[in-house]
């Protein structure tokens, strides 16, 4: 059987050079990397992965920790991770552990120490948590998705500024009344992210002379849990709110199903801004921030390639588009 010394020994090079220029990691000139390519059709070697691993010090094993799979972001988050560690010719190794879970400790504790990657990749890791500390004490390239600390690499929107131009576009359309909806009663821990759009809610209110208006309603990031509280703050026309900004798209559409569900027309008595542009937003008509949880992923994996590439490197953190879509769950409030 044809072996990575037999490729070597027919281009001339050595093993390592003969296994960087097959895998496609580490620099290998394109002259150097055509003869080993070429050695290695002529000899009709198939890489072993045990034998590229040995050479090469590495295992083509990224970890990902993400805290959901069934949510539309996550989803989408997961997707373009996927794609982007295919193309680099790594596999992916997905713990789902929801935030606060005791899967997500005993991931922490014991998975990671078990396995051996070479990077992690880490979604909606908590800075109010030691969550990070445990991550980098693993000694592994690590890029984070969401919140983030300076010392680590990190992928993200400006969640204070999307909350902000969302709650400007209902300020520009005349309301004054704005509630902002989720969010969980403690964002130290396990929402900063929401914590974060909240207080870019705030910071839009205050900037117009709203102040006094603020009013945030706690629930969390689904359409379930979304529902519930719009029904149990729409329902009472004497605090009625006329508008919403929600903490992302799952719980605007939740607020506009309940808004439907009493009777209240949206966008005739009440307005409703998301944060996401979800897969569902065109159907709801849903005036959002879009983001690209896609590109997120592949930018996601790039910073990882790099911190793989130079560990001692200095951190980046890339701020990734989003921008105001309107539609026509939106316009100026009800008067008379």
């Amino acid at each position: 059987m044809t072996t990575i010394a037999d490729v070597a020994a027919r281009a001339g090079v050595s093993k390592a050079t003969a296994s960087r220029a097959l895998s496609g990691h580490g620099y290998v000139s394109p002259l150097t990397r055509e003869r080993v390519e070429r050695a290695a059709q002529e000899l009709s070697y198939i890489a072993h992965s045990g034998a590229t691993n040995l050479a090469t010090g590495r295992m083509q094993t990224v970890g990902v920790i993400m805290p959901s799979v069934d949510r539309w972001y996550f989803a989408e988050l997961l997707a373009g991770l996927q794609q982007a560690l295919v193309d680099a010719q790594l596999d992916l190794v997905l713990y789902n552990a929801p935030e606060g879970s005791p899967a997500r400790e005993r991931m922490l504790d014991h998975a990671l120490s078990r396995r051996r990657f070479d990077g992690i990749i880490a979604v909606c890791v908590q800075p109010g948590t030691d969550e990070l500390e445990r991550l980098e004490a693993a000694g592994l390239p690590l890029v984070t998705v969401g919140p983030f600390h300076e010392r680590s690499s990190a992928v993200s929107i400006d969640d204070p500024a999307a909350a902000r131009v969302a709650t400007e576009h209902l300020i520009d359309l005349g309301h004054e009344d704005i509630a902002f909806l989720g969010g969980i009663p403690e964002p130290d821990r396990f929402g900063i992210g929401d914590e974060w759009r909240a207080a870019g809610y705030r910071a839009a209110m205050g900037s117009a002379g709203l102040a006094d208006r603020i009013r945030e309603v706690p629930a969390a990031s689904t359409i379930p849990d979304a529902f519930t509280a719009a029904v149990d703050l729409l329902a009472d026309r004497r605090r009625r709110p006329t508008a919403i900004v929600a903490v992302c798209d799952e719980s605007a559409i939740g607020t506009i199903v309940a808004a439907r569900r009493l009777g209240i027309g949206v966008p005739s008595e009440l307005s409703v801004v998301g944060i996401d542009d979800h897969r569902y937003a065109e159907m709801f008509a849903l005036t959002t921030i879009r983001q690209n949880p896609l590109a997120q992923g592949a930018e996601a994996v790039r910073l990882l390639l790099d911190r793989m590439a130079d560990p001692e490197g200095a951190a980046e953190h890339v701020l990734a588009p989003s921008s105001l879509v309107v539609r026509s769950s939106t316009a100026g409030p009800r008067t008379g």
